[in-house]
């Protein structure tokens, strides 16, 4: 006698499985433009490289015989796979059964996601769309079961933490996320969402009414617009083809894991050349802005520099990008907003971004234009001078090569969170720095003498502008206080031979990273 009646029973689950929540439920997620999570998987993974965990994983009913009278699957799909021939773990929730609140099986593999990706050393992939708990409880309404969890068990979080100091994690909310499912899009290296098609939620409108009585939409609570401006996600995507590829491509700049060094590629363009365009980028005008953007693509390799938090701390641009093939972070004062003053947003974003670098073994490069802390009853509101000196801590504990050039401005204390200890610093002409930038420190040193004066706002422009020609970037470079003063020009060739030189550092500079309490 055969096992064929068992083996048949495995296939038959096996097909189940793979209708997820049934025709109809199916259908309906398509006409909402969502793909379902077996789509998603697809779409992702190299072709064909998806080998899924617990595919029969799920609540069957048996006949009064033992025979299969129906198969409801686990409404979580996991498994590992290839994204551009690098191993992989991807899961996510299957919103087309319990609109993607856990069932018991499904929560228990959400949970082995981040176990798995622990287990192999390999990034993990999260493709949302689930409500998190249910007042039924994982079971369903009327079950019977034990309350809450033993003792003994592992706490919830300690998985997600252990994959976050592994591997690269990515999260991607591609409808509704809510509850735990929210805080896993959080716990991640990078996150995103669609753009009207996804929201991000603690709890949803029927919640938020009942204990606060305000009546919102999921969008008007947690849709992109909040969330590219709150720091919830890091980039907002037009749709669910656009948030593979930004998943592929971040991952792209990434180490399999901790253990090993970020994948330099070869490179096409030429490290030695030179931008015109840097000569004049910056104007003369003190008062003048500039394209912080273009400058930093004048300079990496052509085409690949990634954006990272676009919307959130926009005072601050960060990004990944390639040098002579090598993955490098990027990090630069955008002088359009608050002329590039670090507010309380844009210290938690560099801060983030600065543990982002340190812990994949990622150099940084940061073009610096910093006329200092926010100032202002906001910015004191905002706790800027806490969150400003916590970003410093995260710049001098970082231990990843670091290379600085200084732009224009290099004012204050926050100036200091642009140069790690050890950086390879290179200043442009048109440099200046201090304690207060002019027009501050004029105010402050000269406010009598202004007051008195017959033509006060003629005075004020006569000491900056005699305060502004002492400025030069020349007594600096000749007192050694910087590594070089360079052609603008030559940026680019200057930063590709300093990413040699580091070679032998990044070599060493493996493993897990850690860093005493911050301010």
């Amino acid at each position: 006698m055969s096992w064929k009646p068992e083996v048949d029973g495995i296939e038959q689950r096996r097909r189940a499985a793979q209708d997820l929540g049934g025709e109809e439920a199916v259908a309906k997620q398509h006409a909402m433009g969502r793909l379902t999570i077996r789509e998603r998987v697809g779409a992702l993974l190299d072709r064909e490289s998806f080998a899924e965990q617990g595919p029969i994983a799920g609540h069957a009913e048996l006949g009064d015989d033992g025979a299969l009278q129906s198969f409801t699957a686990a409404n979580y799909v996991l498994g590992m796979g290839r994204i551009d021939g690098r191993p992989v773990v991807v899961g996510g929730e299957d919103f087309t059964q319990r609109g993607g609140s856990p069932s018991p099986a499904g929560l228990r593999k959400s949970v082995f996601a981040e176990e798995m990706a622990v287990q192999y050393r390999v990034p993990l992939v999260r493709l949302l769309q689930g409500g998190g708990g249910s007042v039924a409880g994982t079971s369903g309404k009327g079950a019977q079961v034990t309350a809450g969890s033993p003792v003994n068990a592992p706490h919830r979080f300690l998985s997600i933490a252990n994959a976050m100091a592994t591997a690269p994690v990515v999260s991607a909310g591609l409808g509704a996320v809510a509850g735990l499912p929210a805080a896993r899009l959080v716990a991640s290296h990078f996150s995103l969402m669609t753009r009207g098609a996804s929201q991000v939620l603690v709890a949803g409108p029927a919640v938020v009414e009942r204990a606060l009585g305000e009546q919102l939409t999921k969008e008007q609570l947690g849709g992109a617009k909040i969330h590219a401006r709150s720091g919830v996600v890091d980039n907002v995507v037009a749709d669910e083809e656009e948030a593979m590829a930004q998943v592929r491509r971040f991952l792209s700049y990434l180490p399999t894991n901790v253990w090993e060094g970020a994948p330099r590629t070869s490179c096409d363009d030429d490290p030695e050349r030179c931008e015109e365009a840097l000569l004049s980028i910056v104007p003369r005008n003190r008062r003048r802005v500039y394209d912080a953007r273009k400058l930093v693509n004048h300079v990496v390799d052509a085409g690949s520099f990634f954006e990272l938090g676009a919307g959130y701390g926009r005072s601050q641009i960060t990004g990944l990008a390639r040098l002579a093939g090598q993955p490098v972070g990027i990090w630069a004062n955008d002088p359009r907003y608050y002329a590039g003053s670090m507010t309380a947003d844009g210290a938690r974003k560099v801060r983030r971004f600065v543990d982002l670098c340190d812990t994949f073994h990622l150099p940084v490069v940061a073009f610096v234009d910093e006329p200092g802390f926010m100032i202002g009853s906001e910015a004191e509101k905002d706790a800027t001078i806490r969150f400003g000196t916590e970003a410093i801590f995260a710049v001098v504990q970082s231990s990843v090569p670091w290379a600085s050039v200084i732009v224009r401005k290099t004012y204050g204390v926050a100036a200091a969170g642009h140069f790690a200890p050890g950086a390879h610093v290179l200043s442009w002409p048109s440099a200046e720095g201090g304690a207060l930038p002019i027009e501050g420190g004029v105010a402050v040193a000269f406010r009598r003498e202004i007051e008195a004066a017959e033509d006060p706002d003629a005075l004020r422009r006569e000491l900056e502008e005699r305060f502004s020609r002492g400025r030069s970037a020349f007594p600096r470079a000749e007192s050694f206080g910087v590594n070089d003063l360079i052609d603008p020009r030559r940026t680019r060739p200057s930063l590709c031979e300093w990413i040699e030189w580091i070679q032998p550092l990044l070599a060493r500079h493996v493993g897990e990273h850690r860093h005493a309490i911050r301010p």
